[in-house]
């Protein structure tokens, strides 16, 4: 009998640390800037992924979801098709995919799930790609996708083109302890996705001198890693979240991600530091905030968020590896 060509993968979402924001190429999704990001380790999407003859078209399942897009699924339909080329077939395929934290939150849902789509149907295919050729393919469905191929501390290199954007290790997830505390405070989809957000950053009048500045922040962070000083590594990525968002509010139309809870948490975070408890908040495009700190303070933390109205739920997260192919399948 014919070995099932299934397979079924988990990946995680990231934080970054130095944002992305803006595409030099809607269509590759090669973005304007280099990005630097951790994995979250308690945070996880799981696709299961199977070809066959008997399949007649390709169906698509997302579980604990009420509401699903049809762009979803069409992004999802596409990593098929990539796949299918590459490997010369033209099989259907049943999906099952399911996240662990809500979608459109702030917390790079679509890095996570079509990184693990992604690796799912090239090894359910027999294709044994590098890192690095999962990781550009993986960014033509979402770019932060190519991020979450690569295991601990991440950096998207922008390139030029398609065959040369995409990322590497800047550090194994051992390397430094750190920890994230996810903050969620809405479950619901965000209103302005991050797509749409992307194609309205050029409208800001700062993304200029935004993009002229990321290079040596890039450079300085990556020194603050090295040397594991998480102080002025703290301060350079809230600086950065603050100045992406100055990008998306000042867009045209704005687009202003935060909620109530959101801006209090960052006031809180701000005012422990001041009181001796360090630590660093961080946004991505959603509400969501993650406090980054360090491993002795993270009881304080949450001791301390307990007393903030409008917390959903809350996730302590470490670097975390990549996408990787494991042996539980979802069907």
């Amino acid at each position: 009998m014919a070995k099932k060509m299934k397979a079924t993968c988990k990946s995680h979402p990231d934080i970054a640390f130095i944002k992305y924001w803006g595409k030099a190429d809607p269509k590759t999704r090669i973005p304007q800037n280099n990005s630097i990001s951790m994995g979250l380790s308690n945070l996880y999407s799981v696709c299961t992924i199977e070809f066959g003859p008997s399949f007649n078209q390709d169906t698509i399942e997302f579980l604990n979801e009420k509401i699903v897009k049809e762009e979803e699924l069409q992004r999802i339909i596409m990593v098929l098709d990539r796949v299918r080329k590459l490997a010369k077939t033209n099989l259907r395929a049943k999906v099952v995919t399911k996240n662990s934290f809500p979608k459109g939150a702030g917390i790079a849902s679509s890095g996570s799930g079509l990184s693990a789509v992604t690796m799912a149907a090239c090894w359910a295919l027999r294709l044994k790609l590098s890192r690095i050729e999962l990781s550009k393919l993986a960014r033509l469905a979402s770019g932060t996708a190519c991020r979450r191929i690569i295991d601990g501390f991440v950096e998207w290199h922008k390139g030029t083109n398609s065959n040369n954007s995409y990322s590497v290790q800047l550090f194994p997830p051992d390397y430094w302890q750190i920890a994230d505390i996810v903050v969620i405070v809405a479950e619901t989809m965000k209103k302005v996705r991050s797509t749409k957000g992307h194609s309205l950053a050029d409208t800001s009048p700062f993304q200029k001198v935004r993009l002229k500045n990321i290079p040596a922040k890039i450079k300085a962070i990556k020194v603050a890693m090295k040397k594991k000083d998480f102080t002025v590594f703290g301060q350079i990525l809230e600086s950065e979240a603050l100045n992406f968002h100055t990008i998306a509010l000042t867009s045209q139309p704005p687009i202003l991600y935060w909620e109530g809870t959101t801006m209090e948490i960052m006031k809180r975070v701000q005012e422990w530091r001041d009181q001796g408890l360090e630590s660093y908040f961080t946004i991505d495009a959603g509400p969501t905030v993650h406090i980054i700190c360090q491993p002795k303070d993270v009881q304080r933390l949450k001791k301390r968020l307990k007393t903030i109205s409008g917390i959903q739920r809350l996730s302590v997260n470490y670097p975390s590896i990549g996408a990787r192919v494991i042996n539980q399948h979802l069907f």
